[in-house]
Formats: C-alpha cells, structure tokens, sequence
C-alpha cells in the first residue's frame, strides 16, 4: 500500500511538473505568437508605406517620363531649328562671297572712276591754267576802251619777272593804255581772299616793274563766276570784276562804278 502511494504522490508530481512545463511552453509560444503578430502588423505597416512609396514613385516616373518625352521633342525642334540655322548660314556665307565680290568689283570700279576723274581733274587743271589767255586777255581790250574809255596799245600775258635778290613775281595780265596801266588777277573761282590777296600784289607790281611808275594802276579781278558778297567786297576795294557773259567776260559791277586808280 505504502508502495501504491509512493508511486500515485510521484505520478503526481509528474503531472505538476508536466503541467507547469506546458505552461511555461504555452506562454512561451503565446508570448512569440504575439511578437510574431506584432511584427507582421509593423511589416503590414512597412509594405503600405513602401506601396505608398513606389505609388509616388511610380507617378515621379510617368512625370519624369513625359518630361522626357517633352525634352526628345523639343530636341527634336532644335535640331530642325538648327538644321534651318546651317541652311540660313550656308546661304549667308554664299551672300556674304557674292558681297565680297560685289565689292572687289566695286573697289575695281571706284579705282578707274578714280583714276577717269583725277584724268578729267588734270585736264580741268589744264583748261583753267589757260583761263587767262582763252577767256580774259581777249577780252580786257575791249572792256578797258568800253568802262575806261581808254585805248589799249599794249597785251601782256602770263607777265614774269625776277629780282636781283632772287624774288620772282608773275601777274596773269597786264594792259598798258595812254593814261593808266591794268592790271589783272583772274581766279577759276574768286574768293574774298582773292581780293586781299590782290592788294598786295598791287603794291609789289611797281617794285617789279618799276617803269610803269609814272601811271596809275587799275586793278581787274577775273573769274568764271563771281557772288555778290565777294562782288560786293571787290568794289568796296576798288577793283573792276570780270565775269563770263554774253561777250565772253562782262564787267559784273554796278552801272556807273569807277575803279580805284592805285
């Protein structure tokens, strides 16, 4: 009997042991269930925000993608633009080589209008060097006896003379009448400068030609054309203005002017 309770007190205490053993065990596994559950829902919570995540993502891609497909277009704008550019530029350097040759033609032809005018200058030049002999002296004759009343006995042209000293002086007309000596300045265009000029050529005259000391000296200014300021000047100093007219040259001053007599 005493046998019987021993093995029924250990059998007992088997079970109590096997007892708490399962329960520790079961809160063992109840304690990782829950963990386990914990986790799943955090991992839950994870994967949403990742497909919330990739969902942005996913949208940052499509945008990211119509910016890209806006960019091929607009590449591909710019390469035509710049494809029209290289056809504008191509046309711009073909204008620019007809230019240059325009010009090389131009500075060819400026050349020879250059050299035709400085040959047609020369020739002026030539014809005005001749001035006095083809217009005035012809005419200082007829225009002396007519405003002067004096006859003309004597024509000099182109009159030159030099010094002892080494001075030369040349005067472009002289006309020797009985009572006065003329004296002629002739200008292809006459300037107030002229005139003055033509005042001191006067008083050097008889330091050149001393032998017409003993009769006074009419001055005539001689031009193609003459305006009325400088005219007008003229006369103030006293000269006789001669211009071209009807007759080849004509007295241009006021009716009635008598010249200085120097």
């Amino acid at each position: 009997m005493a046998a019987i309770i021993e093995r029924v007190d250990s059998l007992e205490q088997t079970v109590q042991d096997f007892v708490r053993s399962v329960g520790a065990e079961f809160r063992k596994l109840y304690n990782s269930q829950r963990q386990t559950e914990a986790e799943l829902r955090l991992f839950k919570d994870e994967m949403r925000v990742f497909k919330d995540e990739m969902s942005d993502f996913k949208d940052e891609m499509r945008v990211f993608k119509d910016e890209m497909s806006d960019f091929k277009d607009e590449m591909r704008v710019f390469k035509d633009e710049m494809g029209v550019f290289k056809d504008e530029m191509s046309d711009f350097k073909d204008e620019m080589s007809d230019f240059k040759d325009e010009m090389r033609d131009f500075k060819d032809e400026a050349r020879r209008e250059q050299r035709e005018m400085n040959k047609k200058w020369g020739e002026l030049s030539n014809k005005l060097g001749t001035l006095v002999e083809d217009l005035v002296a012809p005419s200082l004759p007829r225009i002396i006896e007519e405003r002067l009343n004096e006859p003309a006995y004597d024509l000099m042209v182109r009159l030159k003379r030099r010094l002892p000293d080494g001075r030369v002086k040349e005067f472009d007309a002289l006309v020797v009448t009985p009572d006065c000596v003329c004296l002629n300045s002739t200008k292809a265009t006459l300037r107030s400068g002229d005139v003055d000029g033509f005042i001191a050529d006067i008083a050097e005259f008889r330091t050149f030609f001393p032998e017409h000391d003993a009769l006074p000296l009419v001055g005539i200014l001689a031009s193609l054309s003459v305006e009325k300021n400088v005219l007008a000047y003229a006369e103030k100093q006293g000269f006789l203005v001669l211009a071209v007219g009807d007759e080849l040259m004509e007295v241009k001053n006021r009716p009635g002017f008598e010249p200085k007599r120097w």
